[in-house]
């Protein structure tokens, strides 16, 4: 076969200047003109002489395949009529980027390129048709949904599922796994191996490390005492580092401890800039597990007790994250078997607060919050890499040999997004929500991690998904509601409860056709029906004009519909455990051409400071003169808003949500009643971490500070765990 040829290449590069020009005001305007233009030199000047030319769709695949580039099984699961349906599907659309960096993100991280890699191989229009036929899977009805879905840009599978999907030299389509270690060696040294595989396949790993016992600890006939969580945290640093994908990413990893724990204070030291070098971790996320009984010793300005895990296991049974602090708390007190120590319960705070200035950590994961919203048997003891996943996990037991005692359940997250601008404008947003449930649960029965049997154990059992939202402030915006405002709220309480809904009347169709639900359904509250008692009992309907007006050709269901449904769910059961999950969007939301996630716009005109290209300019999605008043930045908006946002969307979500937190080092005291002077505190993220507790926060991600010199502390760089 003869080597496919090259369009002839231009003479001049004109697509960045014509970016940069976006920072150059024209008569006190942004010239967002000059985008559209950049965009448009970007493929005459760029992409159309570095894309490989084939005749035709058969020629392009069979090249793709025997060179490959692209999987034969999943395509030879239809005829070629079939799948030449599918692509013409695709370019039906015409589909156009809306702006340079849209484009630019597409073609630099997404588009499949030739061995050289600097020859593209396939178009947008391309990735979505092979992210359709592979996640449908043989179905051909599925397929032609998925590719109406994905090129309408309606939903968005993960970053690892969207770029891996059909490709023959590939990672996992999973996002992201969660592990966690028991208080013995063997626990650990499984851990360590864990990391080491988890990382080398793809995706962003989070520990729990609240089970191990504290420094000084007796270790059982020995005369020596434990070393503490700190040692353990410095080698699996060193795992994520060392196993990288041969060099392709930087390893990602979060660790979590109980706030509770003797180590949190050193945990907590670990991330200082001025930590000795013994202790500091550079690379590796911290989270708190954070139980209610901490808020009300702080309000309170009591002393804490921080309680042995090693003491506590022995006297209860269980390991520590399986005990409830709060419920608890006096017992283990007053218990003289188990060893305790104490401190100020807002000296922690305190610090709590001057590491997320200093840092961005440590996430922050309200327990109690979470297991009490958890419709599921089981406890849920620690999050991931981004913070918004939450599923019930159980530990193992593992022997001398490093075999399993007891195989337990540890935590793969399989995460997509629907696009809210344009779901929202869906010829049938049930049949939208259900098809993006399809796909994602594909990606959950596809996916194997033998070198963890504990994660395959969990995934097979559970057939947990994660399906998310972004675009939020760019709808509100077009829409002309502020964002926080009580329009915004109707609004968004109305979107999550149908994502609610639809992925649950999918779940349910799913385990009716398969005659399987995931394991434990019997125990969980769809089965008691209690789960839907708040929607039969209580009235869910748009409250405000405006939004009453934006879903008037929308089925929202009534409290008889919500019976029926839990009917259903009673008699024949939910394939999937989990279903939803608010995941923070990397770089593609700006390949959607849409607000990241559920957070405000930073601003207007994003500057980004690429490694090889030097600055890119992003207005913000649909910016005119109408949408302008409505894109307020994050950095100069009461976080209370935010926080009121998440929350409403939060009473419809199972798991969590990646709930970012912006603040500027110096601020209008205009914003926050308590504040006297401009100059960030403590006290004010301290104030803020309680308000999101008290309005039903689960989890808050990062806090994200913008400094006078134009500089954001915090700023998340990760992508392996973002949509």
């Amino acid at each position: 076969m003869e080597t496919p040829r090259l369009h002839s290449k231009p003479k001049e590069i004109t697509y960045f200047k014509l970016n940069n020009e976006l920072n150059r005001p024209v008569d006190g305007k942004i010239p967002l003109n000059k985008d559209r233009e950049a965009v448009h030199a970007y493929f005459l000047e760029h992409v159309n002489p570095n894309t490989v030319f084939f005749h035709s769709l058969k020629e392009k695949l069979h090249y793709l395949i025997n060179n490959d580039y692209i999987e034969r099984e999943f395509i030879e699961l239809y005829s070629m009529d079939f799948v030449k349906e599918v692509f013409k599907k695709a370019y039906a659309k015409k589909f156009r980027f809306r702006s340079f960096m849209g484009a630019h993100k597409f073609y630099t991280q997404y588009a499949l390129k030739m061995n050289d890699g600097e020859r593209y191989l396939e178009r947008y229009e391309d990735r979505v048709s092979f992210n359709a036929l592979y996640f449908a899977n043989g179905d051909e009805q599925l397929a032609l949904d998925l590719v109406d879905e994905m090129i309408n840009q309606r939903y968005q599978p993960a970053t690892p599922s969207f770029l891996n999907a059909g490709r023959k030299r590939r990672g996992e389509l999973v996002s992201c796994f969660l592990i966690q270690a028991t208080d013995d060696m063997n626990s650990i040294g499984r851990i360590v191996n864990s990391a080491l595989q988890l990382s080398r396949i793809g995706g962003g790993v989070g520990v729990s490390l609240s089970n191990l016992r504290a420094a000084g600890d007796p270790i059982k006939g020995y005369q020596g005492a434990a070393s503490g969580v700190v040692p353990v945290m410095k080698i699996l640093e060193d795992c994520f580092s060392y196993s990288n994908q041969l060099g392709q990413r930087q390893g990602a990893g979060a660790v979590y401890l109980s706030v509770f724990h003797p180590d949190v204070v050193s945990f907590l030291a670990t991330k200082k800039e001025n930590a000795d070098e013994k202790i500091r971790v550079k690379t590796l996320s911290l989270g708190l597990v954070v139980p209610d009984k901490f808020y009300e010793l702080a309000r309170n300005d009591d002393f804490m007790y921080l309680f042995s895990p090693y003491d506590v296991e022995r006297v209860y049974g269980r390991p520590f994250s399986y005990v409830d602090i709060t419920a608890e708390y006096e017992a283990l007190v007053n218990n003289p078997e188990i060893q305790k120590s104490k401190i100020r319960a807002r000296e922690l705070e305190t610090e709590i607060s001057k590491l997320q200035q200093e840092s961005g950590y440590p996430y922050v994961i309200n327990i109690d919050t979470v297991n009490k919203a958890n419709p599921i048997d089981g406890k849920v003891v620690m999050s991931n890499l981004c913070s918004e996943i939450l599923q019930v996990q159980k530990p193992s037991v593992i022997n001398d040999d490093q075999t399993f005692e007891e195989l337990g359940t540890d935590i793969s997250c399989n995460l997509g997004s629907s696009n809210i601008v344009n779901l929202m404008a869906s010829p049938d947003f049930g049949k939208s929500v259900r098809t993006m449930t399809r796909a994602l649960t594909f990606v959950t029965d596809s996916s194997s991690i033998d070198a963890v049997p504990s994660i395959k154990h969990g995934n097979d059992l559970a057939h947990t998904i994660g399906l998310g939202a972004m675009g939020l402030h760019t709808y509100l915006a077009m829409n002309q509601m502020s964002y926080g405002s009580k329009e915004s709220l109707d609004f968004t309480n109305i979107y999550f409860l149908l994502l609610n809904y639809w992925t649950l009347v999918e779940s349910n169709n799913i385990a009716k056709q398969r005659g399987e639900s995931f394991a434990g359904f019997e125990k969980s509250d769809y089965a008691s029906g209690s789960y839907f008692d708040k929607y039969i009992n209580e009235t869910w309907a748009p409250e405000t004009d405006k939004v009453k007006d934006i879903f008037k050709d929308i089925f929202v269901p009534t409290a008889e519909d919500w019976a029926t449904l839990r009917d259903e769910i009673k008699a024949s059961g939910l394939y999937n455990q989990n279903r939803l999950a608010v995941a923070p969007n990397g770089s593609i939301s700006y390949v959607n051409e849409t607000s990241a996630s559920l957070h405000p716009i930073t601003q207007r005109i994003e500057e980004r400071q690429e490694k090889k290209t030097g600055k890119t300019y992003y207005p913000a999605p649909y910016l005119s003169d109408e949408t302008i008043p409505y894109y307020t930045s994050a950095y100069d908006m009461d976080m209370r808003r935010v926080i009121d946002v998440y929350a409403t969307a939060q009473q419809h979500i199972d798991q969590g949500m990646s709930l970012t937190l912006f603040m500027r080092s110096t601020m209008s005291t205009d914003i926050y009643e308590w504040k006297s002077s401009e100059k960030q505190t403590t006290r004010d993220l301290t104030i803020l971490r309680h308000y999101a507790h008290r309005q039903g926060i689960k989890s808050l991600y990062y806090i994200r500070t913008y400094t006078d010199d134009a500089e954001e502390v915090g700023s998340n760089t990760c992508e392996s765990c973002s949509i």
